[in-house]
């Protein structure tokens, strides 16, 4: 459990509520519905977060990345 005065507590969520609330535009003001916060949420994960985050599926590359590759003629055995 936490303890009184750790400051590394709540870092991680810190650093992920900030950076949702940057990159998805809602820092600039309060969202006019419960609704137009869920798109903004959304729209963000879908057009920023996943096509930049690597996965370890695609060695370690973005999908964008792995997608832009030459693909790979495998015969089938």
């Amino acid at each position: 459990m936490s303890h009184a005065g750790n400051a590394s507590d709540n870092a991680a969520p810190e650093a992920l509520w900030s950076a949702l609330m940057t990159d998805s535009g809602l820092d600039s003001g309060i969202p006019a519905s419960r609704r137009h916060t869920e798109l903004a949420v959304c729209d963000d994960i879908e057009t920023v977060y996943k096509p930049l985050r690597r996965h370890s599926s695609l060695g370690r590359v973005s999908p964008v990345v792995f997608e832009k590759q030459p693909t790979l003629n495998i015969k089938a055995a």
